[in-house]
């Protein structure tokens, strides 16, 4: 793999040993996570897989290709903005598909030539380049401020990863505007409420502090709008710079969100670019993870991204250094 790239993470449906080898190799050279599934477990993969790139699935997948149309249906009704790419058993064309398998897959393939796997992957998952300093900086800066909040506990980062799953990861989320001369949209810190409420009262227990009770969900709130600051007045010092250099277009759209359904769209169909980050107490091994989505949705110039060095005003107002 390359690991200056952002992976994406793939569900394979594929019942042919031979064939699940060959994608694994795939896989494993195009910055792919593949997970295999068996019939009988998708939709519980489904529903524990909230940040895919892709489905995979074979002509034959289940026994026939009536019983691949009725998945790939299926998956299509629950999780539209997934792309489902169909091995076929002899030729790449989609001519004599069933009409509806024909219209909710995006694109076809033969194992023996993965050339046009390959293509329908670029166009579908990465198809935006993220330049390495910028992929690098998030992780970077990210993790800086949740070791400042949380220094009692230590901070580790998975792969950055390319979604294109619109689901959103726990039950409270913050979302901030970015603006800068080559990008706008949103970012997003997602988290379940409970580990970060027993994170909270861990803490004010073992620090012996005055307790006005358990931590609730406003404390939460707070925790989360705290964070969401400081990352977003990092990644402005870092990526922004000049504010007489920021787009001034008013282009917008509407965010959709149906929390019935923990669905949120930022209205493009643009991948987004996340990061998940694990806060591990090390005394009694429990893990918070909280995920990172960056939505380029409204505008994304990467030819013009460019990275400044922060000053010592910009890192006195941030917090980083104090003046004496």
């Amino acid at each position: 793999m390359n690991d200056n790239k952002p992976v994406s993470k793939v569900l394979i449906l594929e019942d042919c040993p031979a064939h699940v080898e060959a994608i694994r190799n795939f896989c494993d050279e195009n910055n792919l996570i593949g997970v295999k599934v068996s019939k009988s477990r998708l939709a519980s993969a489904l529903r524990s897989n909230f940040d895919l790139g892709a489905i995979l699935v074979s002509e034959s997948y289940g026994g026939s290709v009536e019983e691949s149309t009725a998945i790939a249906l299926r998956i299509h009704a629950a999780r539209p903005e997934l792309p489902i790419i169909l091995r076929r058993e002899s030729s790449a064309a989609r001519e004599g598909l069933p009409a509806a398998l024909d219209a909710v897959v995006c694109g076809a393939y033969v194992a023996s030539d993965l050339a046009s796997l390959r293509t329908v992957i670029d166009e579908y998952i990465f198809n935006r380049e993220y330049p390495n300093a910028l992929v690098r900086g998030i992780a970077e800066l990210t993790s800086e401020v949740l070791a400042s909040l949380f220094s009692d506990l230590g901070v580790t980062t998975d792969a950055p990863c390319i979604v294109r799953d619109r689901i959103i990861f726990g039950e409270v989320f913050s979302l901030i505007p970015l603006e800068s001369s080559w990008c706008r949209g949103y970012m997003m810190i997602q988290a379940e409420e409970q580990p970060i409420l027993d994170l909270l009262n861990r803490r004010e227990t073992s620090e012996g502090a005055a307790s006005g009770g358990p931590a609730d969900f406003r404390d939460l709130n707070s925790l989360l709008g705290e964070l969401t600051n400081m990352i977003w007045g990092a990644f402005k010092n870092r990526y922004v710079g000049d504010a007489d250099g920021l787009s001034h277009s008013q282009v917008q759209v509407p965010l959709l969100i149906n929390h019935k359904q923990k669905y949120i769209s930022f209205g493009s169909e643009s991948p987004h670019l996340c990061f998940t980050y694990r806060l591990t107490d090390e005394q009694s091994g429990r893990v918070v993870k909280l995920h990172q989505r960056f939505a380029f949705s409204l505008s994304w110039s990467p030819e013009d991204f460019q990275e400044f060095e922060p000053s010592a005003d910009d890192s006195v107002g941030a917090g980083e250094l104090d003046l004496f």
